[in-house]
């Protein structure tokens, strides 16, 4: 009980990879291109599917918040750990901690939503091909996409509520890159035990149920696809649907190696770099996935610079 009465640390010490200094530089010129990218692609994505007429389906809403989402997932991380990598003092405020947790938590839940929607489209969009319009209405649409980030708002409250309680008897460095629940969790110095359930809880409900709703819906999907006749269409098909499963592939794995394990147990060392690859890598390869693999928005890309090249003469 004497816990609850310990002041909070003013901030924390972001550890990185201090341990190996000869890292920091590449590291760091690694996240300034990536972070450089991911905003470029994002805010590309973002735009075209907004200002083209022809890219105003079901699924360029949903690709428009998922691209809003890895903008703020990137800048809620990258440029602390960037000024962190350039400077000798690598500190973060209680204050400033509890916000980035906050927020990262948030756009996670929100994101394992989004992905679970988006699969929900492409199931409707190549199973139920002729209701399509009539099931994923635009009111239906954004009555899904304000659930995923109310949901994911939740699972951020409910983090941070018990984070803030823990106590940490004075240990202040961090053995990441940045501040994120299992990391908090990790360093406490009281009994985790209703943490660790409470995060386990939160896991099978964001990431194990989705990821089971979307391999539900991609074995419907696989079905539909074999029983068309022509290749041409199975090939259409299954193109609309590649992106979003190297999409979900390259968010979900990572994540379930991260909160499939106690937060108490599991390697600091190498849920850092996970959580670096989660958190820059993935978001920074998302525009360039359903960009490259998508005649429509490729398109729409190239209509937008021929009418930016033509307003700049």
């Amino acid at each position: 009980m004497t816990y609850l009465h310990q002041a909070p640390p003013r901030d924390f010490i972001l550890l990185g990879v201090s341990d190996r200094p000869w890292l920091e530089l590449p590291l760091f010129a690694i996240l300034l291109v990536s972070y450089m990218l991911a905003m470029l692609g994002n805010i590309a994505i973002i735009l075209v599917s907004q200002l083209d007429p022809q890219l105003q389906s079901p699924m360029y809403i949903f690709l428009r918040h998922l691209s809003f989402l890895d903008l703020c997932y990137t800048t809620t991380t990258v440029p602390q750990m960037l000024v962190n990598m350039g400077s000798s003092r690598k500190t973060i405020s209680y204050g400033g901690c509890t916000v980035q947790y906050a927020i990262f938590h948030w756009l996670g839940g929100t994101e394992c939503i989004l992905l679970a929607v988006m699969a929900l489209d492409r199931y409707v969009a190549i199973c139920e091909p002729l209701r399509y319009a009539v099931i994923m209405h635009r009111a239906l649409c954004l009555r899904l996409v304000a659930t995923a980030w109310l949901s994911g708002f939740g699972n951020s409250l409910v983090q941070v509520v018990l984070t803030i309680q823990l106590p940490f008897c004075g240990r202040r460095e961090l053995d990441n890159f940045f501040c994120e629940v299992p990391a908090m969790i990790k360093l406490s110095c009281a009994d985790t035990a209703i943490n660790d359930a409470t995060l386990a809880g939160l896991v099978a409900f964001f990431v194990l149920l989705p990821l089971a709703f979307i391999l539900l819906s991609y074995g419907f999907i696989g079905r539909a696809v074999l029983r068309i006749q022509s290749s041409k269409g199975r090939h259409k098909a299954f193109g609309t649907c590649s992106s979003h499963l190297v999409v979900v592939s390259l968010f979900y794995l990572p994540a379930i190696y991260m909160y499939l394990q106690p937060p108490s147990r599991y390697s600091q060392e190498q849920g850092k770099f996970i959580s670096l690859f989660y958190s820059i890598v993935t978001p920074t390869l998302n525009p360039f996935i359903y960009t490259l693999r998508n005649k429509d928005m490729k398109g729409a890309l190239r209509r937008l610079l021929a009418r930016t090249g033509r307003f700049c003469r």
